[in-house]
């Protein structure tokens, strides 16, 4: 539908495909999931489109005269409804909205709104960043689609490149975001997991975008999902990495993941996909061998070098315990200084649970009460019992 009606009724866009989707979730209950639902739901959608366009006078008065072609918006008589003709109608989307044009966090903010089904409220919290803010940037981006006139349709192979860091951007966040929700209080989000890697599963087979960095993102998606079944219990609760039941894991998955590792090493240079996704493999390696904690440490100190986030050094921060021993883990830990996130004070509970069990639980009280989630505030709550059942034997 944007590619119809064009950047200027992206909201149109946006209401119809709501209205569609509503109007789905209303009969198709009581009266049976059509034959063909892709065919219905692309119908229904043009359906309301033509009764959109046929009623709005700012588009027969301003928008009609200044087309070649009025009505070719509403009026073709088939819908290639080709799975070929999806992916590509997707692809197109997600680069048009990557244009350099749009700065790239309204970029990527836009795509997770229109392309992944993003709430306000996700984007902001894989911005952290709060809902206003969120809003204005979108309102800005969608401006500027409209100011630019920017087409929808894949770039010229030249302009990909540029383009296609913020798309890769967006499909980490919109598997993050499945992988450890904090909007939604979920341990996992399977659904939004398995729409990052189908999106980037397509950029690996289109010849434009098939580029190491892009198997490398999905290698790495790949191996978090060969855990997912381990994950979480019978009660939906977050399971720890070193409680997790091995046997549960994907070995299909992985030896998936190993295959696009092994296509992305074809590049000249390692991007923090290509880091990222080593040290997923090294996680699904159960073992805790010095080999395994000194590549995962290796991996993160040159990620921290490429690009730092404060999670990523909290995570090296537990590798380093495991090479060089709790001290210098509780040294380098306390200089984060990340007093307002509740993983620093969980991660710090950790360190000090062998050597001072109190100092831990005083740590792990603080974690609890920054928590977002149910799931969390859980995990750090058996731990707290854990460590008082020890001080109490």
């Amino acid at each position: 539908m944007c590619k119809r009606l064009g950047p200027h009724f992206i909201h149109v866009a946006e209401d119809i495909a709501s209205e569609t989707f509503l109007l789905a979730s209303e009969t198709w209950p009581y009266k049976g999931v059509p034959e063909n639902p892709v065919a219905w739901l692309y119908v229904v959608a043009k359906n309301k489109l033509h009764n959109y366009l046929t009623r709005n006078k700012l588009y027969n008065d301003k928008i009609k005269p200044k087309l070649q072609s009025p009505r070719a918006a509403f009026e073709s008589p088939d819908i290639d409804l080709s799975e070929s003709n999806i992916y590509d109608s997707q692809l197109q989307m997600l680069f048009a909205i990557c244009h350099p044009a749009i700065p790239a966090e309204a970029q990527i903010a836009l795509a997770l709104r229109i392309l992944c089904g993003f709430g306000i409220e996700e984007i902001a919290s894989a911005f952290l960043s709060n809902k206003a803010t969120i809003n204005k940037r979108l309102l800005r981006a969608k401006e500027k689609l409209r100011l630019e006139n920017i087409p929808i349709e894949m770039p010229p192979d030249e302009a990909i490149p540029q383009r296609l860091g913020n798309v890769l951007t967006t499909l980490y966040l919109l598997f993050n975001e499945g992988y450890y929700s904090e909007s939604h209080d979920a341990v996992l989000r399977n659904d939004l997991c398995l729409e990052a890697m189908r999106l980037t599963q397509m950029l690996t087979v289109h010849p434009a975008t098939a580029h190491p960095q892009v198997f490398a993102l999905l290698a790495m998606m790949c191996f978090h999902a060969s855990r997912f079944e381990a994950r979480k219990n019978d009660r939906g609760e977050l399971v720890l990495y070193e409680d997790q039941d091995e046997t549960l894991w994907n070995r299909e998955l992985i030896a998936q993941g190993a295959y696009f590792l092994h296509e992305a090493s074809r590049g000249e240079h390692a991007s923090r996909y290509h880091l990222e996704a080593g040290i997923a493999y090294w996680h699904t390696i159960k073992t805790d061998s010095p080999e395994k904690w000194q590549q995962i440490l290796q991996l993160y100190n040159r990620l921290l070098m490429l690009e730092y986030s404060p999670i990523a050094a909290l995570n090296r921060t537990y590798a380093l315990s495991k090479v060089k021993g709790i001290e210098a883990a509780i040294s380098e830990a306390e200089n984060l200084l990340l007093s307002d996130n509740p993983y620093y004070f969980s991660l710090l509970g950790t360190l000090y649970a062998e050597s001072n069990p109190k100092t831990a639980i005083e740590h792990f009280e603080k974690a609890v009460s920054l928590a977002k989630t149910s799931a969390d505030r859980n995990l750090i709550a058996l731990k707290i019992s854990r460590l008082k059942a020890q001080q109490n034997r």
